[in-house]
């Protein structure tokens, strides 16, 4: 029972540690850190006080309502876990979806700082530009507009940062409406049909986020496959996180932002 209670603390105290950073370093408190901020203090918290909690839990249990009120507990706990599992498997078999050929390339935008790219919109230009000069044929579609707080818009300054890195003029194409991942999809569909480049698209986005943009990519008729940008460490978990929540919303018909 000593080694548990160890195990569950330390496993708390983890928790704090890989979702802290982004509010420490960046201000960054979103969804995901603070679900696994809650979680951490839950572990540690429980690592601390588990003989108190065990005798709490004994005494609800011997009165009817406090087994329904104990199952229900434990039901929410195991159905979350579970989800969490199952949407991250998801997420994993969408990565390993590789495109073959000169497929048409689509980046999906990110935050701007000013005019210059966001850590994470660097990590998905990074990637871009491996895969076109690799595919040296494959044109590229950045879909991305402006935001009250960006100094340009987003497929803007993707176009720039390619153009500086070698990457020639004439196989980008912007798309700068799009605000959010849906919209990135269908203006993106709508330049692929003017343009006649087909249905089918290789989509750059960091990995945590490609099984959605799968999701809505299908529901428009497009066929995806994934490029997916590797996301800092101490970003991933926050955002993978955040990101489970905005697979749920997709499941469940609700529109979501990014």
């Amino acid at each position: 029972m000593q080694f548990i209670r160890i195990f569950i603390f330390l496993l708390g105290v983890t928790c704090v540690i890989l979702f802290i950073p982004p509010l420490i370093m960046h201000q960054i408190l979103n969804i995901g850190n603070a679900t696994g901020l809650f979680a951490g203090m839950l572990l540690i918290l429980y690592g601390v006080l588990a003989k108190a909690i065990h005798t709490k839990v004994h005494t609800l249990w011997e009165s009817v309502l406090g087994k329904a009120l104990v199952s229900i507990v434990c039901t929410v706990i195991v159905c979350c876990v579970l989800l969490a599992v199952i949407i991250s498997i998801c997420m994993i078999r969408t990565i390993n979806t590789k495109p073959t050929g000169d497929v048409p390339l689509l980046v999906l935008g990110c935050q701007v700082k000013g005019t210059n790219p966001s850590l994470m919109l660097t990590e998905r230009l990074e990637t871009a530009k491996n895969y076109l000069d690799e595919h040296e044929k494959a044109v590229c579609i950045l879909s991305g507009g402006q935001g009250e707080d960006e100094g340009i818009s987003e497929a803007e300054c993707m176009y720039h940062y390619l153009t500086e890195h070698g990457i020639s003029e004439n196989r980008l194409i912007m798309e700068t409406r799009s605000t959010s991942t849906r919209e990135n999809m269908q203006f993106s569909l709508a330049i692929m049909q003017a343009q006649n480049l087909g249905n089918t698209v290789a989509i750059v986005t960091n990995e945590f986020h490609e099984y959605r943009a799968f999701q809505i990519a299908k529901k428009l008729d497009i066929e995806p496959y994934a490029v997916p940008a590797r996301t800092h460490w101490w970003l991933f978990p926050t955002y993978l996180v955040r990101e489970w929540y905005g697979v749920i919303y997709e499941w469940l018909g609700i529109t979501h932002g990014r």
